[in-house]
């Protein structure tokens, strides 16, 4: 797995200072903008994160690429709806000798992690072999229908992709370009870095943390699982019970 912070909202905490401070005065944005010392954004940035006041957050966005995670994992990222996502296409690009995300669960035992990789090398012959009937089949009936061979060869292999991507599994790896704006990264971490997340999922979501902290770490000092945002587990009898664990956990990962 690979996160990288590829762009975010310059000062972005300077931005949340300067919106948050016009709800409340009657000054011009720039003089705002401009009198907020880096002293005086820390404070009141602070005193926003005690009141939750988040609408402002919004007028900030980080910008991620993921790489070397599972199609299972970006299914669960994407139902995150307040955000933007490009992700690599099964449709447009051929998956022939697909790479392949493997459950740790699976990989510390030999004759699961055999069983799993026998597996992926099956479907990935399958998918080959799908890809090739089918291209053949569709080359036919675009030259039947006047196309150059060239020029038919290279859509049959598209439109052959469009199909063959069925037999793919959801340990297929994928790479996927996100933007969120930090009330949604607040929520996403909120779920996501809880520990009764999915593996996958909560260490993409920690790696996002930790870049954010670094650009932002006055905004994103309370952020993480809602044990660590809001100081209690809302899990109920689903508790992981190791809320002073998590808090020491995220406490490390913001040094």
């Amino acid at each position: 797995m690979k996160v990288t912070l590829i762009a975010h909202t310059p000062d972005p905490e300077r931005i949340i200072a300067t919106a948050a401070k016009l709800c409340y005065s009657s000054s011009d944005i720039m003089s705002l903008h401009d009198g907020l010392t880096d002293e005086k954004v820390a404070d009141f940035i602070d005193m926003l994160a005690s009141i939750g006041h988040e609408s402002i957050l919004e007028h900030v966005s980080f910008t991620f690429g993921i790489e070397g995670v599972s199609r299972a994992c970006t299914h669960q990222l994407v139902r995150h709806r307040i955000a933007s996502y490009s992700q690599k296409s099964q449709r447009y690009v051929n998956e022939n000798g697909f790479e392949f995300i493997t459950p740790p669960e699976i990989a510390c035992v030999p004759e699961a992690k055999e069983l799993f990789e026998a597996e992926m090398a099956r479907l990935t012959e399958s998918y080959e072999k799908l890809a090739d009937i089918l291209t053949e089949k569709h080359k036919k009936e675009l030259i039947e229908q006047g196309t150059d061979e060239k020029t038919a060869a290279s859509k049959a292999r598209k439109m052959a992709n469009e199909d063959a991507r069925f037999i793919l599994p959801n340990a297929c790896e994928t790479k996927i370009v996100v933007t969120m704006n930090v009330r949604s990264l607040f929520n996403f971490f909120r779920h996501r870095c809880c520990n009764r997340a999915q593996w996958e999922i909560r260490a993409v979501a920690d790696e996002m943390l930790r870049l954010c902290f670094e650009a932002a770490p006055h905004v994103f000092k309370n952020a993480g699982p809602a044990c660590v945002m809001t100081g209690r587990c809302p899990e109920g009898r689903m508790t992981c019970g190791k809320i002073a664990e998590v808090r020491d956990k995220y406490k490390e990962l913001k040094k």
